[in-house]
């Protein structure tokens, strides 16, 4: 059993269809739904519920605040290697792309965790770009190695892997996984991914589930919007996360909502995805899903992440560098970055914008035995 079954079923669902007979009676029922289903998710996508944001923000706000309290756990990436054997045409990691490329050695990477830990960070995301020649899975269990007495809590970004080497990975220390989709329709995916690993688009696909049954605590999952039309992309990941959350009851599922920033890449086919559009993705997935977690990132710029906190927000990144040993070494050693980032206010701003906002600012709440 797998996703995809799921995906396959609404290949030639009509999805702009479903929307045009969505009725405001239609989208307050599922606003209050206490089983949602995928024609309650539907509907909190579609045009009509437009009219309803702030009622979906209530209920969102509620929710959210029952669930997680006015807490917002911080979190900071660190980058080990922008290698990548991938041709994707929307980001700058591809290995056409003529940037400084970039590993760590372990001195480095030991000094790029002292930098990160001093920041008061104990959620750390290690990413790489997909290279398995550059950075392998014994490369990851080294530098994991390295890393876990400065941090409880150690997720990982970087090309799908195994159910085995999920474990490995689980065993030296990793307790979460993100794997994003990019886009969940396969003829796009096709069409954006040229060549590389990166291409088979089922073994992506499975790879979060893979990591659960391997035993990841955490699995963080999304589709980068603006590659197809929103509203069917958050469909299917918040469909997605559904699936995974009733099959794996322990894993924790959080829903990301990347928009495409500027790229060195070459793709230029965009679906332009408003800040309206982004609110209404993210009280979807809140009223879905109460109990999962949703990060913003720092491609979003500040003003837009203190407004969305109170709508579902659960996960901040902050003091983010998304060059390769950014926080450590001189910016002439460091690697070129994926995309630009929005947000680039240090971890003291976001500390105190959050206790202004009367959140409380959570740097770590999992402790490894």
């Amino acid at each position: 059993m797998s996703f995809y079954n799921f995906i396959k079923k609404f290949k030639d669902f009509d999805f702009d269809g479903y929307f045009k007979k969505v009725t405001l009676e239609d989208v307050r029922k599922s606003i209050y739904s206490d089983n949602p289903t995928y024609e309650d998710l539907l509907n909190l996508l579609s045009p009509a519920a437009e009219n309803t944001l702030e009622e979906m923000a209530q209920r969102a706000n509620k929710l959210t605040e029952q669930y997680f309290g006015r807490t917002i756990l911080l979190y900071t990436p660190m980058y080990l290697s922008n290698y990548c054997s991938n041709n994707c045409i929307y980001c700058g990691y591809g290995i056409k792309n003529k940037i400084h490329r970039k590993k760590l050695t372990d001195k480095e990477i030991y000094e790029e965790g002292k930098s990160i830990s001093e920041m008061g960070f104990k959620h750390l995301l290690i990413l790489t770009g997909e290279s398995e020649y550059h950075t392998p899975t014994d490369y990851l269990i080294n530098s994991v190695r390295i890393l876990r007495d400065h941090f409880p809590s150690i997720g990982i970004e970087v090309n799908p892997l195994s159910e085995e080497d999920y474990k490995t990975l689980i065993n030296e220390g990793v307790d979460g996984l993100t794997v994003y989709q990019e886009v969940y329709d396969e003829e796009i995916y096709d069409k954006v991914h040229i060549s590389g690993g990166k291409k088979d688009y089922k073994f992506r696909l499975d790879a979060p589930e893979r990591g659960a049954k391997a035993g990841m605590r955490t699995v963080s999952i999304g589709a980068l919007l603006g590659l197809n039309k929103f509203r069917s992309e958050a469909f299917f990941t918040g469909m997605h996360g559904k699936y995974l959350r009733d099959k794996y009851p322990d894993v924790d599922i959080t829903y990301s909502t990347p928009r495409i920033r500027p790229f060195g890449g070459e793709f230029k086919d965009i679906h332009d995805v408003s800040d309206r559009n982004l609110v209404q993705v993210i009280l979807a997935y809140r009223l879905l899903s109460p109990n999962s977690g949703i990060n913003l990132s720092t491609r979003e710029n500040g003003a837009l992440r203190e407004n969305l906190i109170p709508l579902g927000v659960t996960k901040l990144s902050a003091g983010v560098s998304v060059a390769v040993g950014g926080h450590s070494l001189e910016e002439d050693n460091a690697g070129s970055t994926q995309f630009e980032i929005s947000d680039d206010r240090s971890v003291e701003e976001i500390k105190e914008m959050l206790n202004n906002k009367g959140y409380q600012p959570i740097f770590k709440d999992w402790v490894r035995f």
